[in-house]
């Protein structure tokens, strides 16, 4: 039977495979693993955030149902980002929190991720044991041990605040424009940037429960890009539906990926003594252009898995303050425990204004190799570490690029193809190889 928690918390089709009665049993197992060891005569407390997906709305009550039946008191904080409910998890001090999103999937998709105490993303182990508890009968609480329910009025601002006092800076004199995907980020980041003191141009900002992530956000860059245009902006920020993730758009129009982000917020800290032990954490899929950067700078990479989970628990293991994914996710830890789009937001624009430079000049901190991927179906890909033929292939590929590019074959966490990735100098000697590559993966592994 296969897992059910993913890399990113229980996810599907809101209503058939994410149903109420699946979050509601969740939730109840949740409680009964994460409230272990209360102190008696202690009430447990669980916060619990949403996007705005019109599923969001059942499923929360369905989450809410299993927490209060099992004893746990719950705050809802409504709509709110990812990063929101994992800092007023930690900052409320619950037992735990729980926030409903498909992040940056379409609106008829959603999820269920859960925060540990302090706002962490909970351990495999922890998932599993949750997992696990599912199939237990179990009592419910009755009396006056049924959970109450009441709703957190003020959890936005809260929020707003510890965004934008974590700036120390105003933003005065940038006009910026957001795309909120129609999501979780549609009534804080504007307001957090207008406190912040920019000039805000909001687009993506009437979620309606169906709209979310549609032709808008980071999966859609050209919808801001054409904004940032129109409106004669220093830069555009696109956040995903549940505002964990932040790209950008410089004001000629060219995408800042996670990438270039991580490499100007690095030399950032760096400067400022705020880097931990003058290191970045990565995922395996970051540009080499970003590594061969912070090599010159003096700054040391780790490489971890793709994931922003793994990520995370790098940066724990390793007490680092920066790390993140090409995709948007970038986490500072010394302000979060997660993703965090606003913050990331927020911090760019930060660097932008004390430069004095465009957001276009600072990307330019490292130059992006051109990477061609492409995925090979209707493999077996659990046999791709233990291929001669490929292994050979990948050798001969690597030797050839030296130290200007690299080859990594992946296999897929969650569909059955192998990934193939080749960086180069030349976009024409990337495609080559890895199409090159590709045919190696057919041949040995169909």
């Amino acid at each position: 039977m296969a897992r059910l928690f993913g890399t990113d918390g229980v996810r599907g089709v809101a209503g058939r495979d994410l149903t109420a009665t699946l979050a509601l049993g969740i939730a109840a197992a949740a409680a009964r693993v994460l409230t272990r060891g209360t102190a008696p005569g202690t009430r447990p407390t669980a916060v619990v955030g949403r996007d705005p997906r019109a599923s969001g709305e059942f499923l929360e009550a369905a989450v809410v149902a299993g927490l209060a039946g099992a004893g746990v008191d719950v705050v809802r904080l409504g709509v709110l980002p990812t990063p929101a409910v994992a800092y007023l998890t930690a900052e409320t001090g619950a037992d735990f929190g729980v926030m409903l999103s498909a992040s940056h999937n379409p609106a008829p998709d959603n999820g269920i991720k859960i925060f540990g105490r302090g706002g962490r993303k909970l351990p495999d182990a922890v998932e599993d044991e949750i997992e696990a508890a599912m199939a237990e009968d179990h009592a419910g609480a009755t009396g006056a041990d049924v959970g109450r329910v009441v709703d957190a009025g003020d959890g936005a601002e809260r929020y707003i605040r510890h965004v934008v006092d974590s700036l120390g800076q105003r933003l005065d004199g940038l006009r910026v424009v957001v795309d909120c995907a129609n999501g979780a980020a549609s009534g804080v980041a504007p307001e957090a940037l207008r406190r912040a003191g920019a000039e805000v141009i909001a687009i993506g900002d009437t979620p309606d429960g169906l709209n979310i992530n549609e032709g808008c956000g980071s999966t859609h860059l050209d919808t801001l890009r054409d904004a940032v245009r129109e409106h004669g902006a220093d830069a555009g920020l696109a956040h995903d539906g549940d505002a964990d993730r932040c790209l950008a758009v410089a004001a000629d129009g060219s995408v800042v990926d996670g990438d270039q982000i991580l490499g100007i917020l690095a030399l950032e800290m760096l400067e400022a003594g705020r880097l931990a032990k003058e290191t970045l954490v990565v995922t395996v899929m970051s540009n080499l252009g970003l590594k061969l950067a912070m090599r010159e700078a003096g700054i040391t990479v780790v490489e971890t898995p793709v994931g922003d989970r793994y990520v995370l628990e790098a940066m724990h293991e390793g007490a680092f303050s920066l790390g993140g994914e090409q995709s948007g996710h970038v986490v500072l830890l010394d302000h979060a425990t997660t993703g965090d789009g606003l913050l990331t937001g927020l911090h760019l624009l930060g660097a932008v204004s004390r430069r004095g430079l465009a957001l276009g000049e600072l990307a330019k901190v490292m130059t992006r190799l051109p990477q061609v991927l492409i995925n090979v179906r209707g493999v077996d890909k659990a046999r791709a570490g233990s291929s001669p033929e490929l292994t050979a292939a990948v050798g001969a590929a690597e030797a050839e690029l030296g130290e200007s590019g690299r080859v990594l074959i992946r296999p897929s966490g969650t569909e059955p193809m192998v990934r193939v990735m080749v960086e180069a100098a030349a976009e024409a000697h990337a495609q080559e190889v890895a199409e090159r590559l590709a045919g190696v993966v057919r041949s040995a592994l169909g």
